[in-house]
């Protein structure tokens, strides 16, 4: 059995680099230690499944950060990371700081 949508809110938590993200999502996500904390790795985890119990318990995976940081617009890392994420089973949303 699965849950519709589970929701990782990063909102106001500074996430500069992507071990930020990894520290950042590891634990709501259920990833286990030996996660390989990278772009290959989370692109397994949430599109492929069958790495983290937590992720694969839900049908959809939606996480949202703020636009700055890592997130701010000019880092190509953070480009490939929302290029992960397919926008229908797994979504990055990006928030505009008031």
């Amino acid at each position: 059995m699965t849950d519709r949508e589970l929701i990782v809110d990063l909102r106001g938590r500074l996430i500069e680099t992507l071990n930020d993200f990894w520290d950042a999502v590891s634990g709501p996500c259920g990833l286990p230690e030996w996660f390989g904390r990278n772009l290959d790795a989370w692109s397994d985890t949430i599109e492929t499944r069958g790495i983290s119990e937590v992720i694969d318990s839900h049908d959809i995976l939606i996480v949202h950060v703020d636009q700055r940081g890592l997130f701010d617009g000019h880092r190509q890392e953070a480009n490939v990371l929302a290029g992960i994420f397919d926008g229908e089973q797994n979504r990055l949303v990006v928030h505009g700081l008031a």
